[in-house]
């Protein structure tokens, strides 16, 4: 532990510690000597503030739709909880010494703060304080910089693996580097985030395989560097192999934090062009890779991992390999009518055309490979993954499954990217002998 700031803040003293200040903080907001306290102000309080909280989960759920899952219980919970301790502080400011006023405010900002390290710690999207600070980083470097044009490619001969002919350089760096950069294409998407490991900067410059990593929604590409800790991740797989790693490209397949074209191609854009094909070619362009498509794997979570199900099924060409964290069986807004209709106007029969189920039922896919992880506490998303297996494996493909602890949160995403999936991706790809 080299600071505070590395402190974990989804497991031991501070979520706990965070909890309980909550919890007595907002008993405090509650105790008041006067009888209208008891018989009116508290019990309206409460009442107005669960309606509030029902009332935005109502909005948000049924009416605006922005993601096709429920907010979370326990989101709820805890913003109710702030709702609460926000107005019981303004009721307490009315009277009483200067101190107690004091008191209140401080108390509900205890209560507000147990509510976000809470959230955190369900979601597990910042794992410390240094990871959430980063947030308001800027930690990337130009990409022109980062990704010269080398003098000479490494050549592996036939029969080898790139971990069989790699000599780390004396002088390689210990890290990678991330630069933000305009992916253009026929689909209008956010900046994409580059990863290229410390080989990428060899010379000769071994051509490296691909991930094309997505994040879920609502998100945004740069979710894998903060609380992916995609860098820190890929630099570590990196040491552990000589400075080999994957590039990563982290492109943006929504268009807006809360938007969904379902990375198809339909009336909501042309995602699934800018990914299968535009991507692909400003990659094999602008860098230097491994472009046989055995070295290529699209993957992501939640949203992220439905689409790389997706591209799996509907660009084999491009991706021989990929990687499916807790995504759904189809792409969905919500149900398969509303789908349908927003999408495809109503027109069933061209969604079941994309529609990777439908299209695995009919095609066999021998030659693709991929790694399923959801959490065991995420029951709608492991029965959709062990559906996928199901069709998966039908079709041909070679596809293993892991479930680990954890929900539809961060905690399985982390793990079964970088201890799960990077691995077996390695054996695959020749990053590892």
């Amino acid at each position: 532990m080299s600071s505070p700031l590395d402190l974990s803040l989804l497991h031991g003293p501070i979520p706990v510690a965070a909890t309980a200040a909550g919890v007595v903080a907002l008993l405090f907001l509650a105790m008041r000597a006067k009888r209208t306290w008891w018989t009116r102000v508290l019990p309206l309080t409460v009442l107005g503030c669960a309606l509030v909280v029902a009332g935005l989960a109502y909005v948000v759920d049924h009416v605006w739709k922005p993601w096709p899952e429920p907010l979370p219980a326990v989101l709820l919970g805890w913003l109710g909880a702030a709702l609460v301790s926000l107005c019981l502080a303004v009721a307490r400011l009315r009277a009483g010494r200067w101190y107690l006023r004091t008191l209140s405010v401080v108390a509900a900002l205890v209560v507000v703060s147990s509510a976000v390290t809470a959230t955190n710690a369900f979601f597990g999207q910042y794992p410390t304080m240094r990871a959430a600070l980063e947030v308001f980083s800027n930690p990337t470097v130009d990409l022109d910089e980062a990704a010269k044009p080398g003098s000479a490619v490494l050549e592996v001969p036939a029969g080898k693996r790139l971990a069989d002919v790699w000599r780390k350089p004396p002088d390689l760096p210990d890290k990678g580097t991330v630069s933000e950069v305009d992916i253009p294409g026929a689909f209008k998407a956010r900046p994409a985030w580059v990863y290229l490991p410390p080989a990428y900067s060899a010379t000769p410059r071994p051509r490296l395989p691909v991930i094309v990593l997505m994040a879920g929604q609502p998100g945004s590409p740069r979710d894998w560097h903060d609380a992916g800790r995609l860098v820190e991740n890929m630099d570590a797989f990196a040491r552990a192999h000589d400075g080999l790693a994957p590039v990563v490209v982290v492109p943006d397949q929504l268009g807006a934090v809360t938007a969904n074209p379902l990375c198809l191609d339909s009336k909501l854009g042309q995602s699934e062009t800018y990914l299968a094909r535009d991507v692909p070619a400003w990659v094999r362009k602008r860098l230097t890779v491994d472009e046989r498509r055995e070295a290529w794997t699209v993957g992501g979570f939640s949203h992220g991992g439905t689409c790389s199900f997706q591209l799996a099924v509907r660009a084999p060409d491009v991706y021989g390999n990929f990687i499916d964290l807790s995504g759904q069986a189809e792409p969905t807004l919500g149900t398969r009518e509303e789908t349908v209709k927003a999408a495809f106007a109503g027109d069933e029969a061209a969604f079941l055309r994309v529609n990777p189920l439908d299209v695995l039922a009919r095609e066999r896919f021998p030659h693709t490979a991929g790694v399923i992880v959801v959490g065991l506490g995420d029951p709608g998303f492991r029965e959709a993954n062990a559906l996928v297996l199901e069709v998966c494996r039908k079709a041909g493909m070679d596809v293993v499954r892991h479930e680990l602890p954890g929900g539809h949160d961060w905690n399985v995403w982390r793990a079964g990217l970088y201890e799960h999936a990077l691995p077996w991706l390695a054996a695959r790809t020749g990053l590892s002998r």
